[in-house]
């Protein structure tokens, strides 16, 4: 195995420790994509947490010297995975779930290059919250990297969309929502943000597979998140802990006062990815019924807010190459 280094960290050390050494193996995957820098910040915290993960997967879609030399000298076993063909995140979080289920991983937990877990307790918290309450898969609130108390991304409930991690809470204190999706004070089930800190059990990874290599970037967490609801597995977000990564709430667009919103990255790339892939997940089981509300939003969002019909067509155009499983890239 390219970069393989031999013994998960912290085993046959003999003694009371290892007694109460949690058995498991989790094993971390961490995607890159030409981000040395940010990666080392991340890998510095993956590797460094309080319960040591047993073994590194990183997969390199750029197949870099320069990576794998950071990989291999991090201290807990590691394997670096360079790839020569860039496989996107999806397909790099493909390879490396597979590899670490390979490996024997009892759990998988991953990260990204430009992210990384708020802190050295964050892989501890998770699996104690996944333990306390039966789960397949945790992952914990992705809060802005700049400012923590900020949501990364907004989540929607219902029509509600929040922007601020207290806004999780039902008192902003750190008591959970009550309601019919509301959890303990720890967790708020059947919503979870993928894959950021995100920790899988490998029965988890059997029963909802690996992210789709087709959709290369954009709408893969998406599109996973929707067969672990489909599936019947028990999974939700941990509110005691985070991860931390870039603010992406730029992209998405208030319509009606803020009722609805849309989406939409102002890289051309990036759009292309989003709203094709988007096309494909919308016809996939468990979806269909939100096709019309998404042609109600972007309807709206280009003609009225925009008063942009070329940009309507060409959602339009993209959302058709995504129903018709299209995948080319621009």
């Amino acid at each position: 195995m390219k970069g393989d280094r031999v013994g998960p960290a912290g085993q046959g050390t003999g003694g009371d420790d290892d007694e109460a050494r949690d058995p498991r193996t989790v094993i971390a995957v961490v995607v890159t994509h030409r981000r040395l820098e940010q990666l080392r910040a991340s890998l510095a915290v993956v590797s460094g947490q309080s319960r040591p993960v047993d073994h590194l997967v990183v997969v390199d879609n750029a197949d870099e010297p320069a990576v794998r030399e950071l990989v291999e000298s991090q201290p807990v076993a590691a394997t670096y995975l360079g790839s020569k063909h860039n496989l996107g995140g999806a397909g790099g979080f493909a390879l490396g779930m597979l590899h670490a289920l390979a490996l024997g991983a009892d759990l998988v937990w991953c990260a990204d290059d430009d992210g990384r877990p708020e802190g050295p307790e964050v892989l501890e918290t998770l699996l104690g919250c996944l333990d306390r309450h039966g789960l397949d898969e945790v992952s914990p609130v992705v809060c802005d990297l700049d400012d923590p108390d900020r949501l990364a991304f907004p989540l929607r409930r219902g029509l509600v969309w929040r922007r601020l991690r207290s806004e999780l809470f039902a008192d902003g204190s750190g008591a959970a929502e009550r309601g019919p999706t509301a959890g303990t004070d720890d967790l708020l089930p059947g919503i979870a943000s993928l894959f950021n800190g995100a920790l899988f059990t490998a029965d988890c990874l059997d029963r909802v597979g690996v992210p789709d290599l087709r959709l290369f970037i954009r709408g893969d967490e998406v599109e996973v998140h929707r067969r672990l609801v489909r599936s019947g597995v028990r999974f939700g977000t941990c509110l005691t802990t985070a991860y931390l990564h870039p603010q992406g709430s730029d992209e998405f667009k208030p319509i009606l006062g803020g009722r609805m919103h849309t989406q939409y990255p102002d890289d051309p790339v990036k759009r292309h990815f989003t709203y094709r892939n988007r096309g494909y997940v919308l016809t996939q089981p468990g979806n269909r019924k939100l096709i019309p509300q998404e042609l109600v939003r972007f309807g709206w969002y280009f003609l009225v807010t925009r008063r942009d019909p070329a940009g309507f067509r060409e959602w339009l155009r993209l959302q058709r190459l995504g129903a018709g499983e299209r995948f080319d890239k621009p």
